[in-house]
């Protein structure tokens, strides 16, 4: 995918992950949302079972596999509906995925330049502080505008 297709994905997504934002801090119910939404609605486990076409202790499994993370997005989905609820799946960065980026630039540029400042240091051939500065800001930059493929590699 090219760079400037890229940045627009991140843009938008970036739009859609600020409306989501509050979810990062959403706890579910102690219960799991299957047991606790059925409850709320004072629906038995053996309807839902009838709506789902499986047995009340299926019912039962189901709302222990959710709470162990075991349950299949397809089931959780089979599930909400049967209850008249949506599903909503999603992954939500914890910062924006321009600062994700930026952040990873800031230690790929200060790996590369560290080693450059090494060379540099032999070679007796030291920079001031400012042009370091400089030097970190071009090189995030340009990181930013090409990433290379071993960007988000350990061993850059």
């Amino acid at each position: 995918m090219q760079p400037k297709h890229r940045r627009i994905m991140r843009e938008q997504l970036d739009k859609t992950f600020a409306q989501l934002s509050r979810l990062k801090t959403l706890q579910p119910p102690v219960k799991g949302y299957l047991r606790s939404i059925r409850e709320a609605l004072g629906m038995s486990g053996k309807i839902l079972g009838e709506r789902l076409d499986v047995s009340q202790p299926r019912i039962v499994q189901l709302e222990k596999d959710e709470l162990s993370g075991a349950l299949t997005l397809k089931t959780m989905r089979q599930a909400a509906e049967a209850m008249d609820c949506v599903f909503v799946y999603a992954v939500v960065p914890r910062i924006s995925l321009e600062e994700t980026l930026r952040q990873q630039a800031r230690i790929v540029a200060a790996k590369r330049l560290s080693r450059t400042s090494h060379t540099m240091l032999l070679e007796d051939q030291m920079v001031s502080n400012d042009e370091q500065q400089k030097m970190f800001k071009d090189k995030v930059e340009d990181l930013l505008r090409n990433i290379p493929n071993d960007f988000w590699s350990d061993k850059t």
